[in-house]
């Protein structure tokens, strides 16, 4: 081989690794974040409806209602840094439009837009074209208009971008690696926000022993069910009244509900297998796919009871550190590649070539 071949091979193999890497990368982003824009979209919802059916409250109240909801996503902090008090307005207002908060609407949609316009000829074009209006929906002048004269109605539209994009990813997007990477992406960001979802509730929201059962602690949890889309489900399964470890049960463990964790567990896990597949080097990164599939093996055998009595944010807590940590470890192998020397990669394989003559 000439060196000049060698050098087209190097940098050939290379810019293909790292294109493949970046489009699975851009198309898992792309897939997390309008996920989490309508699971967003969903919680401010229903915690603005829930305030309303309580009626008037104090400020005090409104501040234990909304910052659980801040914290759970980490952004606590930087709400302080722009807003003096958490309620209905400010807290709204930094979880929907202030790109200053990552994990808000306009955040989330924006970064899917950005994600999809770098992998635009990976995607058809309906998809694109949904999340493009859904940008310059959210984007547009008249958003918070819209949003003044109907809350609900401005998140369920958000709600329904994100639900016409799925539709239309499952019906025009071809069977190949891509589409992996963003089912994949979808079920880790559920997965990981039902855990969040409920531990907002029972451990940052936590009733007095006398509260719960009460009024208020049912209302909570049936606005946890919404939250996930889950009510009509529940009920189905469980005819009975809102009952706290039934509704715990049910999120955590239903293998047909498209939103618990454990079905979301399993879908990452069939993804998973079918991204490694082929893959020479799987067997050397195996040790985080068995990992969690011991984890999928516990969750297969713990019961509700088991969780409550040995703590439900420590199951949580260790729920959440393991759906991270697959994810990272996908990211780290199949979606993201540092910058390569090229030329580095070209003066070893030339060596190479020199010691066999």
């Amino acid at each position: 081989m000439s060196t000049t071949t060698a050098r087209e091979e190097v940098a050939r193999s290379k810019q293909a690794n790292v294109m493949l890497s970046r489009v699975a990368g851009s198309l898992y982003w792309m897939s997390r974040y309008l996920e989490r824009a309508e699971n967003q979209a969903r919680l401010i919802d229903v915690n603005l409806q829930i305030l309303l059916d309580f009626g008037q409250v104090s400020a005090e109240t409104l501040k234990e209602h909304w910052l659980p909801v801040l914290r759970s996503s980490g952004d606590e902090e930087q709400f302080f840094k722009l807003y003096e008090s958490a309620d209905n307005e400010s807290a709204t207002d930094f979880l929907t439009f202030r790109l200053e908060n990552p994990n808000s609407l306009i955040s989330c949609i924006s970064n899917a837009r950005e994600n999809a316009r770098q992998v635009r000829d990976q995607i058809s074009s309906e998809m694109w074209e949904v999340l493009n209006d859904a940008y310059h929906f959210i984007q547009g002048a008249d958003a918070k208009k819209i949003w003044a004269e109907g809350a609900s109605a401005f998140y369920d539209q958000i709600k329904r971008f994100s639900h016409l994009f799925q539709g239309i990813t499952v019906s025009t997007f071809s069977r190949v690696e891509g589409f992996e990477f963003i089912q994949f992406g979808k079920y880790l960001e559920r997965a990981d926000q039902i855990t969040r979802l409920l531990d907002i509730k029972y451990h940052i929201l936590l009733p007095k022993a006398s509260d719960v059962g009460g009024a208020v602690d049912t209302a909570q949890w049936h606005a946890v069910l919404r939250s996930a889309s889950a009510v009509e489900p529940y009920r189905r399964y469980y005819v009975a009244d809102v009952l706290f470890k039934k509704v715990v049960e049910f999120l955590i463990f239903d293998d047909s509900f498209p939103r618990s964790m454990k079905f979301c567990a399993e879908q990452m896990n069939e993804f998973i297998q079918l991204i490694t597949e082929g893959d020479p080097t799987a067997a050397v990164n195996a040790e985080p796919i068995q990992r969690f599939e011991a984890f999928l093996s516990r969750l297969s055998k713990v019961d509700v009871q088991s969780i409550f009595d040995n703590g439900l944010h420590e199951f949580l807590d260790a729920s959440q550190v393991e759906i991270a940590s697959i994810g990272a470890h996908l990211y780290t192998n199949y979606m993201y590649h540092p910058p390569v020397d090229l030329q580095a990669e070209i003066r070893f394989q030339q060596q190479q070539e020199q010691q066999q003559q």
